[in-house]
């Protein structure tokens, strides 16, 4: 049985087989449409709430009090609550793919150089652009390949807050 998601006249499985999903629209990018260079400027944005801050941070055990306490972040050198940097990393990750990934990604290879150059605060709004560094076709498997893409974020004063290089393996078009 293959469950299926419908938007409005578009239909995408979300179990079965891989070929299967190959002939289906996909909103995501398949390898032979990435260019080097190229930049996506992704019109997603979030406007971080202090309740994603906390849930997250209560979701992924992290008691850390910089995060979920304000008596103890107000006497910081911050004067106030931090987002939890990897609900940034997630987010930041997140809004690109509407864009460029889904549907077409097949697994996410790993990240480097990730680094959160400013805080995020309660209340900012964040803005997303991706750069595609490289595009292989996979050395074992014909069917699919490797792209590398440079994740910015941006407050909403086009401060820059995460910034990180993902490589993901993605599909190819069905011959």
């Amino acid at each position: 049985m293959n469950l299926r998601i419908v938007f409005s006249e578009k239909s995408i499985p979300i179990f079965g087989p891989m070929r299967q999903r190959r002939t289906s629209i996909m909103a995501g990018l398949y390898l032979e449409e990435f260019v080097v260079g190229h930049v996506f400027r992704h019109t997603l944005r979030k406007t971080v709430t202090e309740s994603d801050n906390m849930l997250f941070s209560v979701m992924t055990l992290n008691p850390q009090p910089l995060h979920i306490d304000f008596d103890f972040a107000a006497k910081s050198e911050w004067g106030k609550p931090l987002v939890n940097s990897l609900f940034t990393l997630g987010l930041m990750i997140g809004i690109s793919v509407n864009d460029i990934t889904v549907g077409t990604t097949i697994a996410n290879l790993g990240m480097k150089e990730t680094v959160f150059p400013h805080p995020v605060f309660h209340g900012d709004t964040i803005r997303v652009e991706t750069t595609v560094v490289s595009v292989r076709d996979s050395r074992s498997k014909p069917d699919r390949g490797i792209v590398e893409f440079e994740h910015r974020a941006y407050n909403q004063n086009d401060v820059l807050v995460a910034k990180c290089t993902r490589q993901a393996m993605m599909m190819k078009k069905a011959a």
